[in-house]
């Protein structure tokens, strides 16, 4: 006779067995997918591409690219205001792949 809570002989039932790899096959194409996810490269712009910000999928800044017109020493605010566009745009850019590539859509990728 099975003790209280457990399977006869300790086996799990087949149904069980097989969620559980379903679950582990999951979880890897879920890593495989954020490694794609990281190590992809998504460029934003703003200003006209008068500012460029790349970053990978683990959102770290890679680069910085400033078109010379956008830089007016009388006017930083506005060459604050579009690095930071830049960088939003390549965010939502890599948000969307991460949804595509985690079939995960709503989910926030920054968390993976």
């Amino acid at each position: 006779m099975a003790k209280h809570g457990g399977f006869p002989g300790g086996a799990m039932p087949g149904n069980m067995a097989n969620l559980m790899k379903q679950a582990q096959r999951m979880q890897r194409q879920m890593e495989e997918g954020r490694k794609e996810l990281e190590s992809t490269e998504f460029t934003g712009s703003a200003g006209g591409d008068a500012v460029k910000v790349t970053i990978n999928g683990a959102r770290d800044v890679l680069s910085i690219t400033l078109d010379k017109d956008i830089v007016d020493p009388d006017d930083v605010e506005t060459l604050q205001d579009a690095i930071l566009a830049a960088i939003k745009d390549a965010m939502t850019k890599a948000d969307e792949a991460g949804e595509k590539i985690m079939g995960m859509s709503g989910m926030p990728t920054g968390l993976f």
